[in-house]
C-alpha cells in the first residue's frame, strides 16, 4: 500500500508522474475536512457491520483505529506520507496500519460518494457557524439603535441628501438585509442536508448497503434519491457561495458607509483606535481600514461564486475532477466572511456616532420640501401640482431670492402653517407608516426586528 497511486496501482504499471502528482492531490487543502471524513467512515463502518459485511471484532478494531488518527491529527502528530494524495487517502492508509481489518473500510464505498457527503457536513457545520456571526452582527446593529433614541441624520438617494431619517431607522434597515442573508443560508443548508454516501462510484453497488441507516448515524436530515445525482450534484456548494457572496456585498455596502461617515466630510461616527489603524507617513491619520476590507473582499467572494458556476457549467454526469475545484473557494468564502463579521461587529460595537453632526445636516429646511408637497396634497392639491410649488420656492431661494422658510410663510399656498414644518427636528418626526423613518415607526420596527432576531 505504500507504492504511490495506491487506491488504483492495480491497473497501472508505473506510478503517477510529478506533474499529475502535483496536479491532482488535494490534501494541502482538503485535509481541514479530516473530522467529517472520520465520521463518515464510522458510519460506513457501522452499517457494514449492521448489515454483516463486517463482525464485530473488525468493526470495533476499525473504530478505535479511526478514533486515533482522529486523535493524531488533531494533536498535530499525523504522520502524513507522500503517498496521502487527499484526506481520504491518508485515513485510510493510517487505519490500516493500526488495525488489518481496515482495508475493508472502504467496502461498498468510492471517494465520489465519500468527498460528496465530506463536504456537505462540512458545509452544514460552517453555515451554522456564519449563522452565528451574522446574528451576532444583527445583535450589534440592534443595541446601538436602541441606544441611538430619537437621533436622526440625513437619508440619501444618490448620495445626496434626501429626507431625514432616524438613525436607529437606518441602522436596522443594515440588520433586515442581514436577515435575508440569514434565511438564504438556511435554505442553502435545508439542501444541504442530505447524504450521498451509498451511491459509490455512481451507480451504488450489489452489497448489501443500507444508505438510510449511514444517513441516520451522521444525523442527516434526507438520504439520496438518485446515486448519479448525488455524486455529481455540486448545487450545495454553489448556493452557499452565492449566499456567502451577497452577504459579502451587504457587509461591503455597511463598510462603504463606514468609510464615508467616519471621513472628514460627513464626521458622523467615530471609530475606536482598537478598529482603526494610522498612516506611516501622516501623523494625522486614522483609517476604517476593516471597512475597506469588507469591501475589498466582496470581490473575492462574487469571484469564488463565478469562477466555481464556471467550472459546474460544462460537466456531464457524473463525477469529474474538475470538481475537485469545490472545495478551495468554498473553504476561503467561508474563512472571508468569519474574518469580516467578526471585524465589522467588533467595529461598529466600538463605535461613537456624532448625533450633533447627524442632526446639523439632517435640519437643512431643504430637507423637509416633501412634506411641503405632502402638506398641500393632504390639503386637495394634486401631488404633480404641489410638486411644482415646492420646487420653484427651492430654486429662488438657491437663486438667493430669500431664505427657504421666508419663501413658504409668504407664499399664497403655503404659509407660516407649512413653513413650521423647516423647523429642526420636525420633518423626521412626520413619516409615521409601517416602516418608516420616525422614531413612532422605529420603535414598532424595533419591537419586529427583535422578534425576528429571537
Amino acid at each position: 500500500m505504500s507504492e504511490r497511486g495506491q487506491l488504483w496501482h492495480g491497473r497501472f504499471e508505473g506510478g503517477p508522474s510529478e506533474a499529475l502528482q502535483a496536479l491532482n492531490d488535494s490534501l494541502p487543502f482538503d485535509q481541514r475536512m479530516f473530522r467529517e471524513d472520520i465520521a463518515g467512515s464510522r458510519a460506513h463502518v457501522q452499517m457494514l457491520a449492521d448489515v454483516g459485511l463486517l463482525e464485530e471484532a473488525e468493526r470495533d478494531g476499525i473504530l478505535a483505529a479511526l478514533d486515533t488518527a482522529e486523535e493524531e491529527i488533531a494533536g498535530g502528530t499525523f504522520a502524513f506520507a507522500e503517498s496521502d494524495e487527499d484526506i481520504h487517502t491518508a485515513v485510510e492508509r493510517r487505519v490500516t496500519e493500526l488495525e488489518p481489518a481496515g482495508a475493508k473500510m472502504h467496502t461498498g464505498r468510492s471517494r465520489n460518494d465519500q468527498v460528496a457527503t465530506d463536504v456537505r457536513l462540512w458545509t452544514l457545520s460552517a453555515i451554522d457557524e456564519v449563522l452565528d456571526l451574522v446574528a451576532r452582527l444583527q445583535g450589534t446593529l440592534l443595541a446601538q439603535a436602541e441606544a441611538a433614541g430619537d437621533a436622526y441624520l440625513p437619508g440619501y438617494t444618490h448620495l445626496q441628501q434626501a429626507q431625514p431619517v432616524a438613525l436607529a431607522h437606518h441602522l436596522l434597515a443594515h440588520g433586515w438585509g442581514l436577515a435575508r442573508d440569514a434565511d438564504r443560508l438556511r435554505d442553502a443548508r435545508r439542501r444541504t442536508d442530505v447524504s450521498a454516501l451509498g451511491a459509490g462510484a455512481l451507480a451504488g453497488s450489489s452489497l448489501p448497503l443500507d444508505p438510510a441507516k449511514t444517513a441516520e448515524y451522521l444525523g442527516f436530515g434526507a438520504v439520496f434519491d438518485n446515486s448519479l445525482d448525488a455524486v455529481a450534484d455540486r448545487d450545495f456548494v454553489a448556493e452557499t457561495l452565492f449566499a456567502l457572496a451577497l452577504l459579502g456585498v451587504h457587509l461591503s455596502r455597511i463598510g462603504e458607509e463606514l468609510i464615508l461617515w467616519a471621513s472628514t466630510e460627513f464626521g458622523f461616527v467615530e471609530l475606536d483606535d482598537a478598529f482603526s489603524t494610522g498612516s506611516s507617513m501622516m501623523p494625522q491619520k486614522k483609517n476604517p481600514d476593516i471597512a475597506e476590507l469588507a469591501r475589498g473582499k466582496a470581490g473575492r467572494l462574487v469571484g469564488h461564486l463565478t469562477g466555481f458556476l464556471t467550472t459546474l457549467k460544462g460537466l456531464p454526469l457524473t463525477y469529474n475532477k474538475d470538481m475537485q475545484e469545490d472545495k478551495e473557494p468554498l473553504f476561503d468564502a467561508v474563512d472571508t466572511v468569519r474574518l469580516t463579521l467578526l471585524a465589522l461587529d467588533g467595529m461598529i460595537s466600538s463605535a461613537t456616532f456624532r448625533t450633533d453632526r447627524m442632526a446639523g445636516q439632517a435640519d437643512s429646511p431643504y430637507a423637509a420640501a416633501t412634506d411641503l408637497a405632502e402638506w398641500l396634497v393632504a390639503r386637495g392639491m394634486p401631488f404633480r401640482q404641489a410638486h411644482a410649488v415646492v420646487g420653484e420656492q427651492v430654486r429662488k431661494a438657491l437663486a438667493g431670492e430669500g431664505a427657504l422658510h421666508e419663501l413658504v410663510a409668504a407664499h399664497p399656498d403655503l404659509g407660516t402653517e407649512a413653513a413650521a414644518l423647516l423647523a429642526p427636528g420636525v420633518s423626521v418626526s412626520r413619516r409615521t407608516t409601517h416602516g418608516g423613518g420616525s422614531p413612532e415607526a422605529v420603535a414598532a420596527q424595533l419591537e419586529r426586528f427583535r422578534a425576528t432576531l429571537a
